[in-house]
């Protein structure tokens, strides 16, 4: 097939006129959508696994971060004079929550404005002051100032590690490369529970666990200046020379003359101004920006932080210490995800989320059922049984493909923006779901809380099934094309 480029594509950058051949001729497609090259291949994944890597440190930081003060809470409260201040104890644990939501707000002008990689770069600086902060402090407001600007790291870094690696994968192994992101989440949770374990034992110790954060954002911010650019993000820019350089080192040769071509298709008619946060809610961008933010919000309403927060209490109820229930947290997230990334080209993005938000359903309905104590040990078996295998399936869906599908659906034009928006929805609900769930639990009885929260993923798995799209095996500018054609 051969794509007829009109000048009208490129109004914004003349050179891309230049850059272009107007009659360039698209390689056959493979089965899965990727690119072809001479021999009907598609691009190989070997090229942009590096970049991907670099790129999930950031979710490794997020997992350390949020797991860094469960074991030292105790000896940092200790230290710094607030032991017994549940509100202090709980401003450590939440004030990232803040910090998080301020950087997300902020993630998609700065991932437009200066690009990805210069953002994961700026995403690492307040990770590695508030941790130097955090390690060296003496007091309680030192500790949450620390705590504050690693918080708006965390915000600011996932975003832009979604945007990146979704536009730097070959269609065929996105999904695969996408759950990465929740796996090294994972691994960042299990490597602070494992540092912090000599807490108790060494004497200040805490203050290791936070210089230890340091190391990984480092080596990333200096990673980052080997990795390539968004060619997306170049060619919006008009950096079009540059954006084919990109497709050449992530796609290889035969690749980049057919990379580009999709990406002209999907810009054509694209006025080129930038869009305000406003546009986001209404006109042909509402239908997407509402899925993504819904999606976050359901993610979240479905109790999965809840679980993550008291399910200590739960464990320690038949005997089982609290460092060994995190631990098993820990293995069953981990498990879930990894199968998650086995699955996610083969079985698709809907499919796993849909399976994933009913699974939880059930899960959370065996604790809702193990909160009647009447049925003796029985119902403690439920209310573990049920915590283990709620995680196991966030894990497989509703916790790795939000963050993939959602930079998929959204067009070039929006999606930083776009994404900056749903996942500040995300720590929004999180911040009142961990906020009243206390409250409500004292109020309603946890049977009824629950099921509540059963209920909403239920919701989950009917609203995907009503208005998500599959991407699986399809390139970005396909994508963004199909959807426009349904609006």
């Amino acid at each position: 097939m051969r794509w007829k480029l009109g000048t009208a594509a490129y109004k914004r950058v003349p050179s891309r006129d230049a850059a272009m051949d107007p009659d360039l001729e698209t390689p056959e497609k493979t089965p899965d959508g990727a690119g072809g090259g001479g021999a009907g291949a598609g691009p190989s994944w070997r090229r942009s696994l590096p970049h991907v890597c670099v790129a999930t440190v950031t979710s490794f930081l997020f997992g350390y971060h949020t797991g860094v003060v469960n074991e030292p809470l105790e000896s940092i409260s200790a230290d710094l004079g607030f032991a017994g201040n549940t509100l202090a104890e709980g401003l450590v644990v939440s004030i990232c929550l803040g910090g998080a939501f301020v950087g997300c707000l902020f993630s998609g002008s700065v991932a437009d404005g200066i690009g990805r990689r210069r953002a994961f770069q700026l995403s690492t600086l307040p990770m590695i002051v508030g941790a130097a902060l955090s390690a060296l402090t003496n007091s309680l407001e030192g500790m949450l100032f620390g705590r504050l600007l690693v918080g708006a790291g965390m915000g600011l870094g996932p975003p832009v590690a979604s945007l990146y690696i979704t536009e730097v994968s070959p269609p065929s192994v996105r999904g695969m490369y996408g759950s990465f992101v929740q796996i090294a989440t994972c691994l960042g949770i299990l490597f602070s529970l494992l540092v912090g374990t000599p807490v108790k034992d060494i004497d200040r110790w805490w203050r290791v666990c936070f210089w230890v954060s340091a190391v990984p954002a480092v080596l990333q911010a200096i990673a980052m200046e080997f990795c390539v650019e968004s060619p997306q993000w170049l060619y919006k820019c008009g950096r079009t020379n540059e954006a084919e350089m990109q497709f050449e080192k992530l796609l290889g040769p035969l690749h980049v003359k057919s990379a580009m071509a999709e990406l002209s298709r999907s810009e054509r008619g694209d006025d080129g101004e930038s869009v305000k946060f406003s546009e986001l809610f209404y006109g042909r961008h509402f239908n997407v920006v509402f899925i993504g933010t819904t999606l976050f919000a359901l993610q979240q309403l479905s109790g999965i932080n809840s679980v993550f927060y008291f399910s200590s209490t739960v464990f320690r109820s038949v005997g089982v210490p609290s460092s060994l229930a995190n631990i098993c947290m820990g293995i069953a997230n981990l498990l879930g995800s990894i199968i998650a990334m086995l699955l996610m080209d083969k079985l698709g993005r809907k499919m796993l989320l849909v399976g994933s938000f009913f699974f939880m359903a059930f899960s959370m309905g065996l604790q809702a059922i193990g909160a009647n104590r009447h049925l003796g040990s029985a119902s403690v078996y439920l209310s573990v049984g049920g915590i283990l295998l709620f995680v196991l399936a966030f894990s497989l869906g509703a916790g790795p493909v939000p963050g993939l599908l959602l930079p998929e659906i959204f067009p070039n034009k929006i999606r930083a923006k776009a994404m900056a928006l749903c996942m500040s929805v995300h720590w929004g609900v999180n911040f009142f779901v961990s906020l009243l769930f206390l409250r409500l639990l004292e109020q309603l009885g946890p049977q009824v809380l629950y099921t509540m929260f059963s209920s909403a993923c239920v919701v989950g798995a009917i609203f995907v099934r009503r208005h998500v799209v599959e991407t699986k095996g399809k390139t970005l500018q396909e994508i963004e094309v199909s959807l426009l054609q349904t609006q």
